[in-house]
C-alpha cells in the first residue's frame, strides 16, 4: 500500500501552481502540501497565508516532510536546497533541467550516499514520460539514438515562421504575447533549455554524463526570411533539434541545432508548443513519443507522476551508469548542414570537408555540405556574431575518415534562385 506523502514546495509560479491544481483535482492519488517556500514577500498568492513561507529552513528542516519538490527559477539555489534536502534524508522531485544538468555527478552520488530519490521527470519534455520510459522500458537495450523537439518556445516560433509565413522576430514577439516566451527568450532560442535537456535524456539512455560547456547549442536567433524561403521550397519545416547518436566505434555524440525536416518524418507535424521524442533501439526499432511540452498543467502532472511514483518506493537505477560500461562522448563528427553566410571570410572559418551545393547571390549565399562538429563549436561566437545560419538538412551523424576529404568535391551543384 502506498504512503501518504507530505511535502515540502519551493516555489509558487506557473508550474507551483499547476502542481498544486494537479493534486487537489486528482482523484488516484492524494498526497498533503504542507509548506510552500516562496521568496517575493508581495506578491498576492491564491493559497492560505497559513501554507506560505519565507524561510526554506521551516521546510528543510521539519521532520514530518519526505518530499521537497523544488520549483524554483533560481539553479545555483536549486541545487543548495536539493542537496541539503538529500543530505537530511528527504526525497527530492524537481523540474529543474539547468540545475540538473550542472550538477548530475554530484546529485548521483548523494542519492546514492543518502539512500533516497531524486526524481525528474518534468525536467524534460513536459509531460512526455521520456526519463521513466528509458529507465524501465530501455533499461537494458543498447539505443542508437535519441532526437526531437525538447523545447515549446522555439517550436512555436518555427512553426509560425513557415505556416504564416511570419519573420522571425514577428513570430518571437508573437510567441511573447502569449505567454510561450519570456521577456528574455536567449535559454530558449538559443538552445540552451535544448541542449539541459538532452544532458539528462543522455545519462539514462547511454549512461553518460557529460558537461554542458562541452556540448554545442546552436540557436533560432540568426534565422532569415531566406532561410525560410530556402526550407519552403524545398518542402521542409525548421525545427530546433537535440541530437544524441550512438557512432560506429562506440562513441556517442550530444549537440544541439536548427534542422530541416523532411514530411517523413515524424517531426514534421509536431507543431506549435508541443514536443516530441523519437528514441530508436537496436533491437525494438524507433519508438515516437508527443505531448506538451510546456504549460502550468502538463508540467504540473509530471511532477505529481514522480510524487506518486516516490509514494510506492520508486528510484532511478541508473543501469546504464552503474554498470559503468557506457560509451566515450566526443564531438569529433560530421554533419551534414547547410550554412547561409556573408562573405568568402566566412567560408575561410567555417570550413566544410565537402561541399555538394553552392549557391552565390547579390544578398545571399549559401553552402551545403559535411562540416565537423568541432568547427562550428570553435567558431560559435563568431557564427552568432556574424548573424549566420546553421541548419542539419540530413539527421545522420558520421565519424570522420582517416584520410583528409578535399573542400570542395568536384561534383558542386551550384543552383539559381529565382525566388530570392
Amino acid at each position: 500500500m502506498s504512503k501518504k506523502l507530505k511535502i515540502g514546495l519551493f516555489g509558487f509560479g506557473c508550474v507551483g501552481q499547476g502542481l498544486y491544481h494537479v493534486l487537489n483535482n486528482s482523484t488516484g492519488f492524494k498526497a498533503d502540501i504542507v509548506k510552500i517556500a516562496v521568496k517575493n514577500k508581495n506578491k498576492e498568492r491564491t493559497v492560505g497565508a497559513e501554507l506560505i513561507t519565507y524561510d526554506k529552513w521551516e521546510i528543510l528542516n521539519n521532520p514530518e516532510i519526505d518530499v521537497i519538490v523544488e520549483l524554483i527559477d533560481d539553479a545555483n539555489e536549486a541545487f543548495n536546497i536539493v542537496s541539503e534536502a538529500l543530505k537530511k534524508g528527504k526525497h527530492v522531485v524537481t523540474a529543474n533541467k539547468k540545475l540538473l544538468a550542472e550538477h548530475l555527478e554530484e546529485l548521483y552520488l548523494l542519492q546514492q550516499e543518502n539512500n533516497v530519490s531524486l526524481l525528474y521527470e518534468a525536467s524534460a519534455c513536459g509531460s512526455i514520460p521520456i526519463i521513466r520510459s528509458l529507465e524501465e522500458y530501455f533499461d537494458n537495450e543498447e539505443l542508437e539514438k535519441v532526437s526531437g523537439i525538447f523545447n515549446g518556445t522555439t517550436n512555436y516560433i518555427l512553426t509560425k515562421t513557415i505556416a504564416e509565413k511570419l519573420s522571425y522576430n514577428d513570430a518571437l514577439k508573437q510567441a511573447q504575447d502569449k505567454g510561450f516566451a519570456e521577456t528574455d527568450p536567449t535559454n530558449d532560442v538559443e538552445g540552451y533549455d535544448a541542449k539541459f535537456k538532452a544532458i539528462i535524456i543522455a545519462l539514462h539512455a547511454f549512461g553518460l554524463i557529460i558537461k554542458p560547456e562541452d556540448v554545442l547549442n546552436i540557436g533560432i536567433t540568426t534565422l532569415h526570411d531566406n532561410d525560410i524561403k530556402y526550407a519552403s521550397e524545398k518542402g521542409y519545416k525548421i525545427k530546433l533539434t537535440p541530437i544524441i547518436q550512438r557512432l560506429e566505434d562506440n562513441k556517442v555524440s550530444v549537440f544541439v541545432a536548427p534542422r530541416f525536416i523532411k514530411e517523413n518524418n515524424h517531426l514534421y507535424n509536431v507543431d506549435n508548443e508541443f514536443n516530441g521524442v523519437i528514441v530508436e533501439g537496436k533491437f525494438s526499432g524507433e519508438q515516437f513519443l508527443q505531448g506538451r511540452g510546456a504549460g502550468s498543467y502538463p508540467t504540473g502532472a509530471a511532477v505529481l507522476s514522480d510524487i506518486s511514483a516516490l509514494s510506492h518506493g520508486y528510484k532511478y537505477e541508473f543501469k546504464k551508469y552503474a554498470q559503468k560500461k557506457a560509451p566515450t562522448f566526443t564531438n569529433d563528427v560530421l554533419i551534414e548542414a547547410y550554412l547561409r553566410y556573408t562573405s568568402e571570410e566566412d567560408l575561410k572559418r567555417i570550413v566544410f570537408d565537402e561541399i555538394t551545393e553552392q549557391y552565390t547571390g547579390k544578398d545571399y549565399h549559401y553552402v551545403v555540405g559535411k562540416v565537423n562538429l568541432k568547427n562550428l563549436i570553435a567558431n560559435r561566437d563568431y557564427i552568432l556574431k556574424h548573424q549566420l545560419f546553421i541548419s542539419l538538412v540530413d539527421e545522420k551523424v558520421s565519424r570522420p575518415d582517416v584520410t583528409v576529404k578535399s573542400s570542395i568535391k568536384e561534383n558542386v551543384t551550384t543552383k539559381e534562385l529565382v525566388n530570392y
